[in-house]
């Protein structure tokens, strides 16, 4: 009984599963799936029109533009989503809003404010025009709060270039109606993270002071407040890692690597702590050295000679590149203009030595199709192409295309980043030459003063452009006003007059010297000259003058030599000269190495009231002795001179044509203190000469104090002679005066210091000796 019941009940419970739904249940059951359907996709009816409201500036179409959902769409939240983040993204509006009222769609704006003006307030170290340049947000541009941050965070970045971590910019918005406002950043400079220390690892062979001089980051230190190499730059370093592998590479250390360098910022961000790891690797000396070429007219004998490693020396990578252009310069003159230098090296782990040969081959033929120059917004194009040591259609050298870019640096015009690159042309043999450069102010203005023991007190006011208009020309004025010799000077050159290989100028000058401490006269010049000059190749060059002056020998002492009181009076001076110059000195302000040889004459006669001709030979040679000594300012410079002076055609002989010795020429004499001397009348008056030969050894030597002060000391020996000064009376002895002393020179930042403390050590009874010789300013 109580079984049939259940069977009964669950039959009862089955049936309506398993009868299918009637008619009635069906719409019931579709419309309870639609609800769901429509949360996954809802839609509405046909949009017939978008309204746009709160717009003042922006069109109306525009913002309609960025719209997903236009006229004649069905309405769709999801298209309606994506077009409210389409319109925030454009940074034009601070708020937006999308509503639906019936078939229509009405989009609320808030247009973001217009920038009236950018401010900067608090910022002593950076000018407002670089911070401007830095920050994107501009006067008329739209303001969004994110742009200003991102121009916060922009100019954080400068200042952390400039060395100021602890700097703080805080962005303000003023509100000046008509939707407009006024950014202000607020800026807290904060004080310069300096270096404060540098570290190396690594480093067996050489100091910690070694390394210190060598990389171009410095410690923090009291005396350098004009510098800024103690300032943390992070591009600095990796600069550093090389200038440490070349220095390595010079001694000897092939196979050196600067591993890593770091920097760690210190916990209160005032300094920064620099660690180079070095790791040195073996030392090695030079071996065999030999040169295989496969040129077709030029052998290797024929190229040894421009070697500048030999067996035996330190294995020295520059001397190697340096060698490497050598031989590709003595091929391309000996007649082969294609020419590839790859050196190979040989390593003997066990004896330590590198083998090198120099492998000389027919470099791939290519020819200049065509040169650009560009980034050049003042100056000419003829300035710099006429500094190309390349035409269009000459062959590629990459040895031309180097002294290119140093002529174009050495012009003054541009920034040292100045670059030469090469890319295909039309034709696979041919190259385009595309020459950068970036402009740089050349004009100068100079205020200086100082003190020098041959003028005295002076000052000196300068005026110069150095690439005038764009052209090149070369115009200045300067005046000098000291104790005892005053002048003005007008100059103006054409480096390359009608752009040839020509240099012309013109001089105007006004000169007053007080001689009467040495001679017992003034004297005043005026006039003026015209130059020209040319060069035969890189190292030979030629100058020709013509001078026209007027000369006045005026307040003679009384008691003078009766050959000074002759001298008194107006003559004038009408002379041609010429100047033969051979140089290969490395630089010509601050030279290490090389030689530079003069050759003067002057021929005066040409009119005017004397006549004579007068030669002067001069040379010095500058030997390095880093490879020895390991610091590039030990240099040894030997000089020497030679003159003659003979006059003609019975015309008076004037003193101030001779030649004088002492004070700067021979050092432990004063002005003018050595050689032939009128001693009759008690005056000791200087007559000059007309025969002179000086020569001066000089080893200049670093002080122990840091580099960047620009000390460096002296040790010299300087010998002269000066004779032929015919008369009564006249002490005339050609015998040699020789004085030995030291010295200190300092490029200060207000100009080159010298101090030198010399004795003379051979001398007459006559002459007239001076132990302490000082020159401080902008001229001596």
């Amino acid at each position: 009984m109580h079984a049939t019941r259940a069977l009964l009940l669950a039959a009862t419970c089955l049936i309506p599963v398993l009868l299918p739904p009637s008619a009635e249940a069906q719409p019931q059951r579709a419309q309870a799936r639609r609800p769901a359907q429509a949360a996954a996709r809802p839609t509405g009816e046909v949009i017939r029109t978008i309204d746009v409201r709160g717009n003042q500036r922006i069109e109306a179409d525009t913002i309609r533009s960025y719209m997903l959902l236009q006229p004649g769409d069905r309405y769709d939240t999801d298209r309606q989503d994506r077009s409210l983040r389409t319109l925030f993204a454009t940074g034009l509006f601070r708020d937006v809003q999308i509503a639906r009222d019936g078939d229509r769609v009405v989009v609320t704006v808030v247009e973001n404010p217009i920038v009236n003006q950018v401010v900067f307030e608090g910022n002593r170290k950076i000018s407002d025009d670089n911070l401007r340049e830095a920050a994107l947000l501009k006067p008329r541009s739209v303001y969004t709060d994110a742009a200003a941050q991102n121009d916060r965070t922009r100019l954080l970045e400068l200042y952390a270039r400039r060395g100021r971590f602890a700097a703080r910019i805080e962005p303000k918005v003023i509100d000046r109606g008509n939707d407009r406002v006024d950014v202000v950043y607020e800026i807290t400079e904060g004080d310069t993270a300096l270096i404060s220390r540098i570290n190396f690892v690594g480093n067996d062979s050489f100091s910690d002071s070694r390394l210190k001089e060598v990389v171009s980051s410095r410690e923090e230190a009291w005396y350098r407040p004009f510098s800024s190499s103690d300032t943390y730059e992070p591009e600095r370093l990796n600069f550093d890692r090389e200038l440490i592998r070349r220095y390595y590479q010079r001694q000897g250390f092939a196979d050196v690597e600067v591993t890593s360098s770091t920097a760690e910022l210190a916990p209160d961000r005032s300094g920064f702590f620099v660690t180079y790891t070095i790791k040195e690797g073996p030392r090695f000396r030079v071996g065999k050295v030999d040169i295989n070429s496969t040129l077709r007219n030029v052998t290797g004998g024929q190229l040894r000679d421009v070697l500048e490693v030999h067996s035996g020396d330190w294995y020295d990578g520059d001397a190697i590149e340096r060698t490497v252009q050598a031989i590709e310069d003595s091929a391309n003159l000996q007649g082969a203009p294609f020419v590839a230098v790859e050196p190979r090296l040989q390593r003997d782990l066990a004896a330590k030595t590198i083998d090198l040969t120099f492998e000389v081959t027919e470099g791939p033929r290519s020819y200049v199709e065509r040169i650009e120059i560009t980034g050049n917004t003042r100056t000419q194009d003829r300035v710099i192409r006429r500094e190309m040591r390349l035409a269009e259609g000459d062959a590629f050298n990459a040895a031309a295309v180097q002294r290119s870019r140093q002529r174009i640096r050495d012009l003054g015009y541009f920034n040292p980043d100045v670059s030469i690159n090469s890319t295909p042309g039309s034709q696979p043999d041919q190259v385009v030459l595309t020459t950068n450069v970036t402009e740089r102010a050349t004009g100068e203005l100079s205020l200086g003063g100082g003190y020098s023991t041959d003028a005295g007190a002076l000052a000196d006011v300068g005026l110069r452009e150095r690439n005038l208009l764009g052209t090149g020309i070369d115009a200045r004025i300067n005046t000098t006003i000291a104790q005892r010799r005053s002048q003005v000077d007008l100059s103006v050159t054409d480096p390359s007059f009608l752009d040839r290989n020509l240099s012309v100028g013109v001089d105007l000058f006004y000169i007053q010297r007080d001689l009467s401490e040495y001679s017992g006269y003034e004297e005043r010049r005026a006039g003026g000259a015209l130059r020209a000059g040319y060069e035969f190749n890189e190292r030979l060059r030629q100058s020709w003058a013509y001078t026209l002056s007027r000369r006045n020998v005026f307040n003679v002492d009384p008691r003078a030599s009766r050959y000074i009181q002759e001298q008194k009076g107006v003559t004038w001076l009408s002379q041609i000269g010429q100047t033969l110059t051979y140089d290969t000195r490395d630089s010509r302000l601050d030279p290490h190495s090389g030689y530079v040889l003069r050759l003067g004459t002057d021929l005066a006669g040409l009119g005017g009231d004397v006549a004579y001709v007068r030669a002067r030979l001069d040379g010095n040679y500058f030997i390095p002795f880093e490879r020895w000594l390991g610091d590039p300012d030990y240099v040894l410079s030997i000089s020497a001179s030679g003159g003659i002076m003979k006059s003609f055609a019975d015309k008076p002989e004037r003193i101030v044509d001779r030649f004088f010795l002492g004070g700067e020429n021979l050092r432990g004499f004063a002005i003018a203190g050595a050689g032939p001397r009128d001693t009759s009348t008690g005056t000791n008056d200087s007559l000059g000469g007309r025969v002179i030969w000086t020569q001066s050894t000089e080893m200049r030597f670093p002080l122990p104090l840091p580099s960047e002060i620009g000390l460096l000391g002296r040790a010299f020996v300087d010998i002269g002679s000066l004779s032929d000064a015919s008369g009564d009376n006249i002490r005339d002895d050609s015998s040699p005066r020789v004085g030995v002393g030291v010295g200190v020179s300092w490029r200060s930042p207000f100009g080159l210091i010298n101090i030198d403390l010399a004795q003379a050590v051979v001398k007459k009874s006559y002459d007239e000796t001076q132990v302490f010789r000082f020159g401080f300013g902008t001229r001596f």
